[in-house]
């Protein structure tokens, strides 16, 4: 285990991103963990702005949805932001590539979603990044907003001000966005409801919401339902999408329209199935959607309250030229598929040096060697690009489906006797990550563990850059 600083040790890495990486931290004495988030300053000198404004607006922010923010130190050359570490995981990991979840989940995240994100537009906050990759789930399984790095404030003692940086991930990015300038609640807005989409159906809808995208437009001609993801959903859901990813943001419906939707207030079974269920058909959907007659109204949130300033600061004494090696430059702030800005955060824990929960890892029956070459071997049959370092992190890379870059890890570490194997995405699509997961796990369903895993009370440490 390597020191932070007095009393404070580093645990596995959490995720990574444009800027730098995210460790978990934890205290010896007491078993509290953090997430610290960490921003070289040598490589991105542009990034000091970025780190001010995210903390100015994360000191705003107390919500039971939304990521915790304890504090920040700053050195010459390094930021450090320290977080809540969500135990759960991201929520993408919840999501079968291809089919999505149930219903009953789907609603239960989507509400928690549209509830953090009323609370940010209540205090003047956009957060113009969220997607599954920025939704994380605490030990209770409750849905958290993290990475602030491209929000902003749109609203200040009531005046608001429309928006003009082109920022976010294509996929979830609403039209405007890439047109400018642009309202900030409808904007946030679009990304839920291609959140909803994601959850319940498995997959995303299109690349980018441009008239380039024959996806997109056949959705805005209203040309699709004999395609997916639209002929996954069921009536009640695809009448609430309907109305959210509406292409005119002043057409668009509002929060509290959501919030009034049939499918939002439906009580589900925790099954996933509801009271007279019905699979859509076309001519059923178009009628609903027709008959949908919703009171829209744009930028219709409370005016801004006084700036709250009563944080928690960890007190972390000074350690000089500490630093870690960042992953590749960001070109663009608007972030393809491919780049996507993936902090995984995270929340307090009681038990020391507990692993998060995550679908995307596996025990083996294989030795260490046999297992690296069996992974190698899998991986060079599917055409994959891999690069393994001295402490066993094999670096897989590829295109997916929608010819982007996809770029993710696998750890191979020795836990309590028993060999783990875990995948962490590095950048790229999350779903598309998840799909390739279940595929490379396939391949080598004969040396997995099967049967419930007792996970050990430990943490998978890895070698510092």
């Amino acid at each position: 285990m390597t020191e932070f600083v007095d009393g404070w040790i580093f645990g596995h890495t959490l995720g990574e991103g444009a800027y730098g990486e995210v460790k978990l931290l934890l205290n010896k004495s007491t078993g509290e963990a953090v997430a610290m988030k960490m921003i070289d300053l040598e490589k991105h000198p542009d990034a000091r702005q970025t780190v001010r404004k995210e903390t100015a607006i994360h000191r705003m922010l107390s919500n039971p949805n939304i990521v915790q923010y304890f504090g920040k130190r700053s050195e010459p050359n390094m930021e450090y932001i320290f977080l809540e570490y969500a135990s759960g995981g991201e929520l993408f990991d919840r999501i079968e590539p291809d089919v999505g979840m149930s219903a009953w989940e789907a609603q239960k995240y989507f509400r928690q979603l549209i509830s953090a994100v009323e609370y940010l537009h209540s205090k003047g906050v956009a957060h113009r990044d969220l997607k599954p990759e920025n939704l994380l789930l605490d030990e209770n399984d409750n849905l958290k907003i993290s990475d602030f790095g491209l929000a902003t404030i749109y609203r200040m003692q009531g005046k608001e001000r429309c928006l003009e940086r082109r920022c976010g991930t294509l996929p979830y990015v609403a039209p405007e966005v890439l047109l400018r300038p642009y309202h900030a609640e409808p904007a946030d807005i679009w990304s839920c409801g291609i959140i909803l989409v994601a959850l319940l159906a498995g997959e995303l809808p299109w690349d980018q919401s441009l008239a380039e995208c024959p996806e997109y437009m056949t959705w805005r001609n209203g040309k699709y339902m004999s395609f997916t993801p639209w002929r996954k959903l069921d009536n009640s859901s695809l009448s609430l999408i309907k109305n959210i990813l509406t292409h005119s943001p002043s057409s668009r419906c509002t929060i509290q329209d959501i919030k009034r939707h049939r499918w939002f207030v439906k009580k589900f079974q925790k099954a996933g199935s509801i009271e007279g269920y019905i699979r859509p058909d076309e001519t059923d959907s178009r009628q609903v959607l027709e008959d949908e007659n919703l009171t829209r109204f744009c930028l219709s949130q409370p005016e801004l309250p006084g700036i709250e300033t009563n944080t928690v600061q960890i007190n972390l004494e000074e350690r000089a030229g500490f630093s870690f090696s960042q992953p590749a430059h960001i070109e663009d702030l608007l972030l393809c598929t491919q780049v996507q800005n993936k902090f995984t955060q995270a929340s307090q824990q009681n038990t020391f040096q507990r692993l998060v929960r995550r679908m995307t890892r596996f025990f083996v029956k294989t030795e260490l060697e046999e297992t690296v070459k069996r992974l190698i071997n899998s991986l060079n049959n599917e055409n994959y690009t891999c690069r393994i370092n001295d402490c066993g992190t094999i670096t897989i890379s590829s295109m997916d489906r929608r010819k982007m870059p996809l770029v993710f890890k696998a750890n191979i570490v020795e836990m309590d006797g028993k060999i783990l194997v875990d995948f962490r995405l590095s950048k790229g699509c999350g779903l598309e990550f998840k799909r390739r997961f279940v595929k490379i796990k396939s391949l080598l369903e004969d040396i997995i563990l099967k049967g419930p895993v007792t996970w050990p009370i430990a943490v998978a440490t890895e070698c510092m850059p």
